[in-house]
């Protein structure tokens, strides 16, 4: 499940992420205790630990004293504004210019956009 990209706590928070950005974990849903995290995982608790901090701190979960850590209401929201903005920023503006510099015309950008993502009409 681990690479090496990058350390096993931002892994364990991103993937995370991914799964209240999906749906799979709703808002108000609890998530594994870091306890539980580490034992599937075979990780160090303080790994866990680590990562369930990060998303508290993003805002993603929160924690229930005694009972647990829950999904943020309106994370998903969050998350996916978020990934939209960056998705603009990383991808959509680099390819701007490309295609600018290249001479390719916004239309057949757009053509294309639509032969990737078919019946999206938006």
């Amino acid at each position: 499940m681990f690479d090496d990209r990058s350390p096993i706590y931002r892994q364990i928070a991103d993937q995370i992420k991914d799964d209240v950005l999906r749906g799979v974990l709703a808002a108000d849903e609890q998530v594994m205790s870091t306890n539980q995290y580490a034992a599937y995982y075979r990780i160090n608790p303080a790994t866990a630990a680590k990562a369930f901090q990060q998303l508290v701190d993003e805002g993603v979960i929160y924690k229930r004293r005694g009972v647990g850590m829950f999904v943020t209401a309106g994370a998903q929201a969050r998350l996916r504004d978020g990934r939209r903005e960056r998705f603009f920023a990383e991808v959509l503006e680099p390819m701007a210019a490309e295609a600018r510099a290249l001479g390719i015309a916004a239309a057949d950008i757009v053509a294309r956009i639509h032969q990737l993502i078919p019946g999206d009409s938006r």
